[in-house]
């Protein structure tokens, strides 16, 4: 066949072989090869169309490969062929995305949120992924709180990988200024300082990481019985302590302002009766005297509270984490507790399982 290009007559010799290159035969008889590199990247100025292959559901390619695109005449639908499933562009849709990881145990100081990952991702039909929920740090007296688990939202395949930092513990009161033995624990919040009776413990507080939550408070130097620092939460840091009253937890997150609040602060410890307040009433509360430290509420991403300030009191456990997506208009997905409201369908993962778009 002849295919004119208006000035060179073009024979074309074989279009069989491979898909990456295609020979014609010039009118001077010399040889030019038009490869997909040649064409692509290319401004298109036609104002007519661009035909594609259609078909049948049956005559779909019998070994598909990502990127196939074609036009499937049995549902009418343009599809194309990604990980491993035909899909439509009417199956493409925008998921909101809120990964938090459980937060971190209180000790003397508040324990910090577990670090939250909001973000937008674009899915289609016939497509996994897997979630994970982090449980929250525990509790400890006479060393610092244990620094929460992760949560993740992953597709390997797609090159997702959503994981916030755990939140970290919160700071023991030590009898001497020993360095970090004191120190909240660094993480997606930072747990708050657990003070000491002897130097200087005002700095060392946990920290938190950029877009994920805040620094832990400080403590009250030098007295047994003086406040500690509150654990930081997603939205400011944990406060730090008063003379004896200590630091109220870091605020937590309304995600999208819908009343909920996530990833507070767990409050420090107190050396006299004021009781310190976790974040956003999701933290846990500090203690007093020689009580122990108000554990986060579960699956909230919340640092424990401080147990008083006496060196073998308790801190309280931080919360689990939580995995929340939603979307526009009815259910297409599956897993998690399904809800809907205003429009919108959420499912909400208090455990580990998979989600299906």
């Amino acid at each position: 066949s002849e295919i004119s290009d208006g000035a060179v007559s073009l024979a074309k010799l074989s279009a069989s072989g491979t898909k990456d290159a295609t020979t014609f035969l010039r009118g001077d008889n010399s040889f030019q090869v038009v490869t997909p590199t040649a064409v692509s990247d290319q401004a298109n100025t036609s104002t007519g169309y661009f035909d594609l292959p259609a078909g049948t559901t049956a005559q779909r390619p019998g070994s598909p490969a990502d990127g196939m695109t074609r036009v499937n005449t049995t549902n009418n639908k343009f599809e194309f062929y990604i990980n491993g499933a035909w899909a439509s562009l009417t199956d493409i849709y925008t998921m909101e995305l809120m990964v938090a990881a459980g937060g971190g145990g209180g000790a003397s100081g508040g324990g910090g949120a577990g670090g939250v990952i909001q973000q937008d991702l674009d899915t289609g039909s016939g497509v996994n992924y897997t979630v994970t929920v982090g449980g929250g740090g525990a509790g400890a007296a006479g060393s610092t709180g244990a620094n929460g688990s992760a949560s993740s939202f992953i597709n390997s395949a797609l090159s997702v990988s959503i994981s916030p930092v755990p939140g970290g513990g919160g700071g023991t009161f030590s009898n001497a200024n020993n360095g970090t033995a004191n120190a909240g624990s660094s993480g997606g919040s930072g747990g708050g300082a657990g003070g000491a009776d002897t130097g200087n413990n005002s700095g060392n507080v946990g920290s938190g990481t950029a877009g994920q939550g805040n620094n832990g408070g400080t403590a009250t130097a030098l007295s047994t019985y003086q406040g500690r620092g509150g654990g930081g939460g997603f939205s400011s840091v944990g406060a730090n302590s008063n003379g004896q009253t200590g630091g109220t937890g870091g605020t937590g997150l309304n995600w999208k302002s819908l009343g909920t609040f996530y990833a507070g602060g767990g409050a420090g410890g107190s050396g006299n009766s004021t009781v310190s307040a976790g974040g956003s009433g999701v933290g846990g509360n500090g203690a007093v005297g020689g009580g122990t430290g108000v554990s986060a509420l579960s699956n909230t991403a919340s640092g424990g509270g401080g147990g008083g300030a006496v060196s073998s009191t308790s801190g309280g456990n931080g919360g689990s984490g939580i995995v929340i997506i939603r979307y526009l208009g009815g259910a297409r997905g599956t897993g998690g507790t399904i809800t809907s409201a205003a429009g919108y369908t959420y499912h909400t993962f208090t455990s580990s399982g998979t989600y299906g778009s």
